[in-house]
C-alpha cells in the first residue's frame, strides 16, 4: 500500500493511519509535500482540490465532542442562516484552547450529560458525525438563550413547535436533566 491509499472518500490523509501501511513518517511527509497537500487539522492533510468537510475535521480533532447549538439548529432546519463558526460541546474540564484558537465555538457541559441526546447524523458531505438530537438541540437553545439573537431564538422555537417529529416527552425529560423544565414549560405553553 502507498500513502495515497490513506486518503479515504473525504480526500483527507491522516498521520495516525501510517502505521497501518508500514510507511515511515519521512515518506508520509515527503508525499504530502511533493503533492502539495495542505494541513487541514492536526495530523490531517488534503490536496488543494478537495473540498474539506470541516465538521468531519472538527470531529476528528475532538472525537469525544458533540456537534451542537448553532450547527445543530441549522442542520435540523430550525434556523435558516448558516453558522459563522462551527459549534461543539465538550465535557467540563476538557482543554479546548486549540479548538477556540482555530475559530470554533465551544460549549461545556458536565461529563455525565455530554452524551444525553447524542446521535450520529450524516452531514452534507455524506460523513457520519456525532450531533445532538432535535430535542437536545432545543434544550441547548433554552439553556443558552442569552447567547442567541432573539429572532433566531424565537424562530427556532416556533419551527420546533410546528414540527410533526417533535418528541415532547423526551424534551421534558432532557429539560429535567438540565434543570430548565420550568423555563421550557413557560415557552411551550405560549407556543403549543
Amino acid at each position: 500500500m502507498t500513502v495515497k491509499s490513506l486518503s479515504n472518500m473525504t480526500g483527507i490523509i491522516e498521520v495516525s493511519k501510517i502505521d497501518e501501511l508500514n510507511v515511515s513518517k519521512d515518506n508520509f511527509y515527503k508525499y504530502v509535500k511533493d503533492n502539495n497537500y495542505e494541513k487541514v487539522g492536526p495530523g490531517m492533510y488534503a490536496d488543494k482540490e478537495t473540498i474539506v468537510d470541516e465538521l468531519l475535521v472538527l470531529h476528528k480533532r475532538c472525537p469525544n465532542g458533540v456537534i451542537s447549538h448553532d450547527e445543530a439548529l441549522y442542520y435540523y432546519g430550525l434556523i435558516d442562516r448558516e453558522p459563522l463558526s462551527h459549534t461543539i460541546t465538550v465535557y467540563s474540564g476538557f482543554n479546548a484552547s486549540r479548538l477556540i484558537k482555530s475559530g470554533y465555538t465551544v460549549y461545556y457541559v458536565n461529563k455525565e450529560l455530554l452524551n444525553l441526546g447524542k446521535i450520529n447524523v450524516v452531514d452534507n458531505f455524506g460523513n457520519e458525525i456525532p450531533m445532538y438530537d432535535l430535542q437536545r438541540t432545543i434544550i441547548d437553545l433554552i439553556r443558552n438563550r442569552n447567547k442567541f439573537e432573539i429572532q433566531d431564538f424565537t424562530t427556532a422555537l416556533k419551527t420546533y413547535a410546528k414540527r410533526s417529529d417533535k418528541d415532547l416527552s423526551k424534551l421534558y425529560e432532557y429539560a429535567k436533566a438540565f434543570r430548565v423544565d420550568k423555563v421550557l414549560r413557560t415557552y411551550m405553553e405560549v407556543l403549543l
